[in-house]
Order: structure tokens, then C-alpha cells, then sequence
């Protein structure tokens, strides 16, 4: 049915560019406001659709034109819509971002509809999960939405990609044993390897004695490093100027599900990722800075 399940978040990105950041009580001036579609979700959905990949998005956005841009952005570029709820008693959920002149962001999400997505619309998806290849899943929903996407994955023989972001204190042991990969950045693969300081090859190692299948530990610039049942693989990154890094992780993580599904080794999924995620910080946005594969030739 379809290489790439998405279950997940869809915000409205409300970006704003600054010459600096704001410190605490201050005022700056920015841009004009730049209103995209966004959310974890829906991001690495955009992504793996503009790649080929046969995509299809489990979410929920409100009654209002937020939910309608965000719709016509999946449609855009590929993705099978039907299994998005419209949820005429919630607000879409937005984003706002604040980009700095080095294309680094700070982000602030309200969840509206995203907070409604419930186990129940999991369970009503079953047959859809067991028609995937690849079910890819974040941390911008419900925790309890994550775990019964997670066991109904577990359930039907479907692989699981897991990006815990935004990053919870401690994983979910159950999540953590079926994520595989764990695609985690820095930040992320320190803080739930629970090791002071370290490398990521270390923090990596202590995932999956933790219980992960495999880590995938995303470097910005210097790429990722991929720890599987085959050993650990350093992937170069691949040099650009960035100009917005905003949604460049889901780049990663969409492009990541597209060849993982078509039965890639997890090293060579990244290889590809990797050059995929360089591509997206060299425009503004998120999903108007996806690649096709044209684009990366």
C-alpha cells in the first residue's frame, strides 16, 4: 500500500528572520512574517513524498485555513491525504520560529488539532500500518498516540523509524525497543543516552544497550554516525552554505524511511539522508526547501 506511514504532527510554520535573537524582555525588529506548512510530521511526509516515495500522513489539523494550507502542502508534493482528520472543534497547530542570521532557530509550538490525534485514530488505521513498509513516528503527539502506533507497528510485522523530538526526559522503554532506527541528534542522543559528556559513537552504544534495534545520531554538518547490528558507520556530511535550518532533520528522517523501505542498509538510508538534509538548509523553510530527486542529481 505504502512505503512510508507518517503518524504525526501538522503545524503552520510562522516564520520571522532577525538580525539577532531577542534577549529576555527585549524587543527586536524582523522580517515580514512567512506563513509554510510545517510540523514534525507532516514535514518528514513532505519529504518522502517529494523523494518518490508512495507517502501517506495519519494526522489531525482544524476546521480553518491553516488546515487547508497545510492539506494542500501535502498534496503538493505527493502525499495521500485521506487518512488526515479535519477537526472542526480544534485550531490547527502552529509553530512560531525565529531564525537567526546563521540559518540556526528557535521554536515554539502550540499543538491545537495535534493534541486531539488519539489512540483510537491509530486503531483505525491498523490495516493501513500493516500495508506499510515504513511507519515513521515523533514526539509532537500524545505520548499514548505514539505507543499504540508503536505496538500496532510491532503487531503487524511493520518497521518502525522513531525521531524522539521533542526530546521527553526518559523514552518510553517500549518505544525504545522498537525503534529501529533511533534517529536522534546530538542533543537528543546525550541527553536520553543519560552519559556525562562522551562521543556520539558512546551515546549511541548506550542506546541500543538501552534497547534500540539501531541509532542513527544526526551531526549537522559533519553528517551522522549509524550504529546497527552490522557495526558503527561514520557518514561524511556534505558541505553547503546554510541559509534556514529549519526542518532539515525531517529531511533526514523522511529521506531515511523512503530508502529504508525500499531495503536499504540503515548505512546507506543515511548516506542518502545526509545529502538530502544538506540540500534542505540551502533555502528557507521546511517544506518548500525539500528536494525532488531531480534536484539532487
Amino acid at each position: 500500500m505504502y512505503e512510508v506511514l507518517v503518524v504525526g504532527s501538522a503545524n503552520a510554520d510562522l516564520t520571522v528572520r532577525v538580525e539577532r535573537r531577542p534577549g529576555a524582555g527585549e524587543t527586536v525588529l524582523g522580517t515580514d512574517l512567512v506563513e509554510t506548512a510545517g510540523g514534525k510530521g507532516a514535514n518528514q511526509a513532505a519529504a518522502a513524498a517529494r523523494l518518490g516515495g508512495r507517502t501517506a500522513l495519519l494526522a489531525r489539523v482544524g476546521g480553518d485555513a491553516y488546515g487547508e494550507l497545510l492539506l494542500e502542502a501535502q498534496r503538493a508534493a505527493g502525499t495521500d491525504v485521506r487518512h488526515v482528520i479535519t477537526d472542526d472543534a480544534a485550531r490547527t497547530g502552529t509553530a512560531m520560529i525565529i531564525v537567526g542570521p546563521d540559518g540556526d532557530n528557535s521554536i515554539v509550538v502550540s499543538p491545537g488539532a495535534n493534541a486531539a490525534l488519539t489512540p483510537r485514530d491509530v486503531t483505525a488505521a491498523k490495516d493501513v500500518i500493516a500495508g506499510s513498509a515504513v511507519v515513521s513516528l515523533q514526539l509532537e503527539i500524545p505520548v499514548e498516540t505514539v505507543r499504540a502506533a508503536a505496538g500496532t507497528a510491532r503487531e503487524t510485522g511493520t518497521r518502525v523509524v522513531l525521531n524522539p523530538s521533542p526530546s521527553p526526559d526518559r523514552l518510553d522503554p517500549e518505544l525504545l525497543a522498537v525503534a529501529d532506527p533511533l534517529v536522534v541528534n546530538e542533543h537528543e542522543a546525550r541527553q536520553l543516552s543519560g552519559t556525562d559528556g562522551g562521543t556520539p559513537r558512546e551515546w549511541a552504544r548506550a542506546l541500543r544497550e538501552r534497547g534500540a534495534r539501531s541509532v542513527v545520531v544526526t551531526l549537522g554538518g559533519d553528517g551522522a554516525l549509524v550504529s546497527d547490528s552490522s557495526g558503527e558507520t561514520g557518514i561524511p556530511g556534505v558541505r553547503v552554505r546554510a541559509v534556514d535550518t529549519t526542518g532539515a532533520g525531517d529531511a533526514f528522517t523522511g529521506a531515511l524511511a523512503v530508502r529504508l523501505a525500499r531495503g536499504d542498509s540503515t548505512a546507506d538510508a543515511a548516506r542518502f539522508a545526509v545529502r538530502v538534509g544538506a540540500a534542505a538548509v540551502t533555502k528557507p523553510g521546511a517544506q518548500p526547501s525539500y528536494p525532488t530527486l531531480d534536484e539532487l542529481s
